[in-house]
């Protein structure tokens, strides 16, 4: 069984590097900013001699007293785009979710690209990641400004000329997706990142806030589009839902794409495209 460890030293550049740590037993370091990860097949093996005398510290993998580091260089996304409704809805749950995720973003120090509007859902999490000291960059057209933007804009926000050109400039610029409760816009919104992934346009992980049930129909609905022969088993897995957002997260991190593309990306003008 082979047995990391991690090194941290000042001043490491991105290289790689092939050592042989005893006679028995091989190892290799890769260097990524500021951490060496030595591999070796020996739990008893010593640190090569070439790494700097200026070392840090030192953790074998596993060691709890590092678990706030291992978590830091595990965090999936930078920048999230949101998807969700130029209005509240009539429950509370509606706005209370959204203001959820994102207080969730600022702790976790994700960015928020969404529909540039402020006010309903779009107002309460864009002012909410933007109160918390993240960027905030909402993507909207420009026939949309009279009717989404209420009194000063947030963030950064970018106007375009139509809707396509909104989702394209929303998925160039976002690590991933999740829809909040929303109306035709948003379920259009989130429909297309599904297809986009189908097609193999993109590989980011798209996700559905299942607030108090607001799309267990939809999900239903998917599930009847797998039993009649229109959506593959391994397509519906795309979508990634839950009831949280902290549980949303975590599932979308984790997520890998297990369906089969209907084209390979290259073979999609994707510049053109997007």
């Amino acid at each position: 069984m082979q047995t990391k460890r991690s090194v941290w030293i000042k001043g490491c550049g991105e290289s790689k590097a092939k050592v042989s740590a005893s006679a028995s037993a091989s190892a290799s370091a890769s260097f990524s900013q500021n951490t060496i990860f030595f591999h070796t097949s020996s739990a008893n093996t010593s640190l090569p001699s070439f790494l700097p005398t200026t070392l840090l510290g030192r953790r074998m993998e596993g060691d709890e007293s590092n678990t706030s580091a291992t978590n830091q260089t595990k965090q999936r996304f930078k920048r999230i785009c949101v998807f969700c409704g130029s209005r509240p809805g009539y429950k509370s749950a509606f706005s209370d979710a959204a203001l959820q995720l994102g207080k969730l973003l600022v702790e976790r120090k994700i960015d928020l690209v969404y529909g540039g509007g402020s006010v309903g859902l779009m107002g309460l999490i864009s002012q909410t990641v933007f109160n918390g000291g993240c960027h905030v960059l909402g993507v909207i057209p420009r026939a949309l400004l009279p009717h989404e933007i209420s009194g000063e804009s947030i963030g950064e926000v970018k106007t375009v000329a139509d809707m396509h050109q909104r989702k394209s400039e929303m998925e160039k610029n976002a690590d991933a997706f999740i829809a909040l409760p929303g109306g035709y816009g948003t379920m259009e919104e989130l429909l297309e990142m599904i297809t986009w992934s189908q097609l193999g346009i993109h590989e980011k992980p798209v996700g559905l806030l299942n607030v108090d049930g607001y799309y267990n129909s939809l999900l239903t609905l998917f599930d009847k589009g797998v039993e009649e022969g229109f959506i593959e088993d391994s397509a519906r897995n795309i979508m990634i839902s839950a009831t949280t957002a902290a549980e949303l997260i975590k599932k979308m991190e984790e997520y890998a794409p297990v369906h089969d593309r209907v084209a390979p990306r290259q073979t999609w003008e994707v510049d053109q495209l997007l």
